[in-house]
């Protein structure tokens, strides 16, 4: 389905109840954040929001895509694997070889609904282009201050054109804007990304760097913005093929060289010089959950801000998950399915991005398997495909187990899993975000091979078989001080994996400790500690499970230890420890900053309390901030080194 514009969707979004009109003021700096915050994390995502009043021109849209509903409506389908199935039969048809004169003829209407979803550029000026602001000002638009610890305010959905210098191909991302002064942002793209590549070819020719920037339209063009095409494909392509309609561009005012979507709310155009000083940008809470570190980017200089007589100002939130971003994922990872599928990974048959895992950090995929060590192929495989060469943790399974039912799956995993053995551990490029590298955008990968074992797999020194472990945690905290609290609960569910949360005192400290707390009765046949800050309740594990994502680099965080098997005296069995603690530099000679959790200050907690009841948003939901303050006060926004 294609919208006609951003109230085409607010207006269908109303009409299934999606929706909720907020009219009393609220502010854009922090307010909004925290509001948007307390509902996305209600169950099944809440519902999209309408700020109405907040002291400027537009109204604020935000958490429109939070739910997996609204992300289906904003794609015009269903359910998410309809567009992969549709996917995949395109590339079925494509591949198929043609051995007739009627097999040929049978592609002519495919071809054609093909070229109805290329974009079209058209003559004249286009609804976005209403209004010309005289003097562009983005101090005009409602930008979002979102976190008490950001540099700045930030544009957090733009949608970012570029052209490559050389073949004039065009790109369209979603990269974070700081606004600076009423006609300068920073441009947050990274070395990674296809922006950055376009500014690099531009800074060799010394020439200046047209790019335009668009907000709302047709909610595609947001999700499209933040796909995961090759180089050579348009966004534009995915847009038309999504909303089964070509997008129709009109060229900007002041930077005629790029072209926008006709029907999108706002259009910021400027350029980026290619030999001007960058600007220190940042921090910004990020959909790690935690702040990421300042660092030096490009400076967009404004030159026109064009917008529509009925604007409304598309936004969102990044943080502690779940967010609106973890529905975003969700329709990557579904519809994304049928390419890797069909062109790098046969194999898969289904694949999952928990949202504790935020995206890049942990990704389970399902294959179906034929043979000894395909698990490690797909694994390779994997790593080197496009944004997936992000990926932290990967854990393959066969078919032998649903996917998404993770009870189940652990059960499997676990049950054929040597630790010795059946964990690759490697090092390659990592998401800029990660702030557990020992050098930034550079850092270890691991892979949990859960797949059934074959003959030619099996490693005859160690005795795998299933144990019965009993813990005593009163006495592992007794022999060791350190260790502040033990989830033990998994092992009830046939899983021989708990974690643990221990204070830090010394060097190595976790390196020594692990074959230790191996070593003690009722352990053996624990295949796997996770090990977390003290501060953390190992109890609740979802949220154990982002810390320790967050907090792990897999190959330099990892140690194994092993004991006698008490069953059989010429085997031994295995335990794999990993380190998700907070890293430092007197006790991890880690020598970059590291981040703190995001959280909203009192002030607006407060604030919104207060408010509630104005809002009609229903019962009051306490801020999710509260339950993280705890863990860090008095660590101040980074831990010095």
């Amino acid at each position: 389905m294609a919208f006609k514009h951003l109230r085409h969707f607010i207006d269908t979004l109303e009409k299934a109840g999606e929706l909720v009109r907020i009219k009393e003021y609220v502010n854009p700096h922090l307010e909004i954040a925290e509001i948007t915050d307390r509902i996305s994390k209600s169950p099944d995502g809440g519902k999209a929001l309408l700020f109405e009043n907040t002291g400027y021109d537009f109204p604020v849209l935000i958490n429109s895509m939070g739910s997996y509903r609204r992300m289906c409506m904003a794609l015009g389908v269903q359910e998410l694997d309809d567009v992969a199935s549709e996917i995949e039969g395109l590339f079925k048809m494509l591949s198929k070889p043609k051995e007739s004169i009627l097999d040929k003829l049978a592609m002519l209407p495919k071809l054609s609904q093909f070229a109805s979803w290329m974009p079209k550029v058209i003559s004249g000026r286009g609804a976005c282009q209403e209004v010309v602001m005289t003097s562009p000002d983005l101090g005009k638009l409602p930008v979002m201050t979102c976190w008490p610890q950001d540099g700045g305010p930030f544009i957090t959905l733009p949608v970012i054109h570029t052209k490559d210098p050389h073949t004039q191909s065009r790109n369209v991302g979603m990269y974070r804007m700081q606004v600076f002064e009423k006609d300068m942002t920073g441009m947050h793209w990274h070395k990674h990304k296809v922006s950055a590549k376009h500014f690099s070819e531009y800074k060799k020719l010394n020439k200046r760097m047209p790019v335009a920037v668009i907000l709302g339209g047709d909610p595609v063009y947001t999700y499209s913005a933040t796909a995961p095409l090759p180089e050579n494909v348009d966004e534009y392509m995915l847009a038309g093929f999504l909303r089964k309609k070509k997008v129709e561009l009109v060229r900007c005012i002041s930077q005629p060289e790029l072209e926008v979507p006709a029907d999108a709310d706002f259009v910021i155009e400027g350029y980026v010089e290619a030999d001007e000083e960058l600007i220190w940008e940042g921090p910004f809470g990020d959909h790690t959950g935690y702040y990421s570190l300042a660092d030096w980017y490009p400076r967009f200089h404004v030159t026109a801000i064009t917008h529509r007589k009925d604007a409304v100002y598309p936004s969102t939130i990044v943080g502690i998950p779940p967010q609106e971003d973890a529905w975003i994922g969700k329709a990557t990872e579904r519809i994304f399915l049928a390419p890797i599928k069909m062109t790098l990974v046969p194999e898969i048959v289904d694949m999952e991005m928990p949202v504790e895992g935020v995206f890049h950090n942990l990704v389970i995929a399902q294959i179906q398997k034929d043979y000894p060590g395909q698990a490690q192929k797909v694994m390779n495989a994997m790593w080197g495909a496009g944004q997936m060469m992000f990926n932290k943790i990967l854990a393959v399974t066969d078919t032998g187990t649903r996917i998404n039912d993770y009870k189940a799956l652990a059960q499997y995993a676990f049950k054929h899993l040597n630790p010795a053995t059946d964990i690759y551990f490697s090092q390659g490029p990592m998401d800029v975000l990660d702030h557990s590298c020992s050098r930034m955008g550079f850092g270890g990968k691991m892979c949990i091979d859960g797949t059934a074992r074959l003959p030619e797999e099996t490693d005859d020194r160690f005795d795998t078989a299933s144990f019965s472990p009993e813990v005593n945690i009163a006495a592992l905290r007794a022999a060791f001080p350190e260790i502040k609290a033990v989830n033990a609960t998994l092992l009830k569910l046939d899983i021989p994996c708990i974690v643990i949360a221990v204070e830090k005192d010394r060097r190595n400290h976790l390196r020594e400790l692990h074959p230790q707390v191996y070593a003690q009765p009722g352990m053996e046949g624990i295949k796997m500690v996770l090990y977390v800050e003290h501060t953390v309740d190992p109890m609740d594990l979802p949220s154990a499970l982002w810390r320790f994502c967050n907090n792990l680099d897999p190959k330099r965080d990892n140690f194994l230890a092993e004991r006698p098997s008490s069953r059989n005296a010429h085997k031994v069995t295995a335990c794999m420890g990993l380190d998700g603690t907070i890293k430092t530099k007197e006790l991890d000679d880690f020598q970059r900053d590291w981040p703190n959790i995001i959280v909203a200050d009192d002030a607006t907690i407060k604030i919104i309390d207060e408010k509630w009841q104005k809002l009609g948003l229903g019962d009051f939901l306490p801020s999710p901030s509260l339950k993280y303050k705890q863990q860090i006060y008095g660590q101040g926004a980074v831990v010095a080194l």
